[in-house]
């Protein structure tokens, strides 16, 4: 089995610090001190470029995972935009700028989709036949466990309602996370209401039922969190293996216009 990630991974840790230079770097004035044209400043520029077409190269070699491509993708960026200053130069800059931003925000996009479809939940494998398997052992565990009338309907409405976000389709699909998480909580928040006033009437009925009240509410409270959990992990799951899929048809071609617009750029600045 898969081990999760470590809270504190040298991906992030490298993030954090791509931050920090990006915020120290808007607060000084760096064009003052370096020159894209010559010395640190054009070495940077050079470094940037050639990381830049060495996630090309990785991208061809179809690596198993996008650690080493985001993690060149937060380092090149960083070195360009030192290279240039933090400030806007000639056109073409500009241009290979702005696609870098662009494929730089898309990479950071895409990176998140994939942590989602390759994560391990609660110490699990996270394959979606696991997950549906341990969403279903969930469910036939509670038919010999809760004795609620009607419970058991209003799970599969409330299922199903959460299953019908990852079928959203073109644009909205990028709000299907957004609307899973409200539907989440809305289906909690019914599925507990009705438990509490089933458990409280049996008791009004019961003297057994009521001597066990706050037992029988903590065990179907938990079963109710645990079952919606499950469900909403393959429902996760289906949504961000869609835009994953999405995110890898529409990213290459914005990094081919990166390449073009760095080639464009490092020849009109090597003959003008």
């Amino acid at each position: 089995m898969r081990q999760a990630r470590t809270r504190f991974s040298p991906e992030r840790a490298l993030f954090l610090a791509a931050a920090l230079i990006l915020v120290v770097g808007t607060q000084i004035p760096v064009a003052s001190h370096v020159s894209p044209k010559s010395g640190l400043g054009y070495i940077l520029g050079a470094v940037g470029g050639i990381l830049l077409l060495s996630q090309a190269f990785c991208f061809r070699k179809r690596l198993i995972t996008l650690r080493l491509p985001m993690m060149l993708g937060i380092i090149a960026p960083v070195l360009i935009l030192i290279h240039c200053g933090f400030s806007l130069g000639a056109t073409n800059s500009n241009i290979a700028l702005a696609a870098m931003l662009l494929v730089t925000c898309s990479a950071l996009c895409g990176r998140y989709f994939y942590s989602k479809t390759h994560r391990v939940p609660q110490g699990r494998k996270g394959t979606l036949p696991e997950l549906e398997h341990h969403a279903h052992e969930i469910k036939e565990r509670g038919r010999n466990l809760l004795r609620l009338p009607e419970l058991a309907e209003r799970f599969d409405i409330e299922e199903r309602e959460l299953r019908q976000v990852a079928d959203w389709l073109g644009p909205s699909l990028v709000l299907a996370p957004f609307a899973l998480v409200q539907r989440h909580a809305a289906s909690r928040r019914l599925l507990t209401e009705y438990a509490r006033n089933a458990i409280k009437a049996g008791a009004a009925r019961h003297k057994a039922v009521a001597a066990q009240q706050e037992r029988c509410e903590q065990v179907t409270f938990d079963y109710i969190t645990r079952r919606l959990q499950a469900a909403r992990e393959v429902v996760e799951f289906r949504i961000y293996d869609r835009l994953f899929s999405i995110w890898r048809v529409l990213h290459i071609p914005l990094f081919l216009v990166l390449l073009a617009a760095s080639i464009v750029h490092v020849i009109s600045v090597h003959l003008y």
